[in-house]
């Protein structure tokens, strides 16, 4: 069974080097996605300009099928503003990029569910492109082109805030998501997952893993003896 600790760590390497927004917003569409039963993984993240030229030629000089129009340089990926999502399957090994797959069963399409919750997260979705539709593709720009971009402007501190509030207390943001805590199979407590956090009351696991809680109500301290 998948846990979302397994999820994330499925996205871990491509989610490196992202825009601290777009990280967030990323890790959290993860969360997001599995609670509602659609585990997802982060198939690209930030790519060199390098990389960008040998994925355009793909279609054009080089075999495979045509999947950007953006040389290196032109696209959001390049500066760690964008990420591609697909769909993991239940092995944890497959994945699927099936856009009616219902896999938790609710008749709404995984994919569509995962792009609602990324809308809310603050990332505008590729499939709503009229000239190039890209269906994995999830992008939070700041408002800047391309061009700007290439001239050296970046997101500015206030913008990243601001981006960061949607993230992680704007009032789309979903702060109520209960997880089991279970250790060696048994049911310990619930938890609470917010933004990329699990909290969990100390006593139950603590003690379940063999210390000794205690509780200075003086300095306020909550100590905790192994062994």
């Amino acid at each position: 069974m998948l846990t979302l600790d397994v999820v994330k760590s499925k996205s871990a390497t491509a989610l490196t080097g992202l825009n601290p927004a777009v990280l967030a917003g990323a890790n959290a569409l993860i969360e997001r996605s599995f609670a509602k039963g659609v585990p997802i993984i982060i198939t690209q993240g930030l790519r060199t300009f390098a990389e960008q030229n040998a994925l355009y030629a793909q279609g054009r000089s080089k075999p495979g099928n045509i999947v950007t129009n953006a040389r290196g340089g032109f696209s959001y990926h390049n500066y760690g503003l964008a990420v591609d999502f697909a769909l993991l399957l239940p092995d944890g090994r497959g994945i699927s990029w099936d856009m009616k797959r219902d896999g938790n069963g609710n008749k709404t399409a995984d994919w569509q569910e995962v792009v609602q919750e990324a809308k809310k997260l603050g990332f505008e979705w590729g499939g709503d492109w009229t000239s190039f539709k890209d269906y994995p593709h999830l992008q939070n720009a700041y408002g800047l082109s391309i061009d700007q971009l290439r001239a050296g402007l970046r997101p500015s501190a206030e913008q990243i805030k601001a981006a960061l509030n949607v993230v992680n207390g704007g009032d789309n943001v979903n702060k109520d998501v209960k997880v089991s805590i279970v250790l060696n199979g048994n049911k310990l407590t619930e938890g609470v997952l917010d933004t990329g956090v699990t909290y969990v009351p100390v006593r139950a696991l603590a003690e379940a893993l063999g210390a000794k809680v205690t509780y200075d109500a003086a300095s306020k301290t909550v100590n905790i003896v192994t062994g």
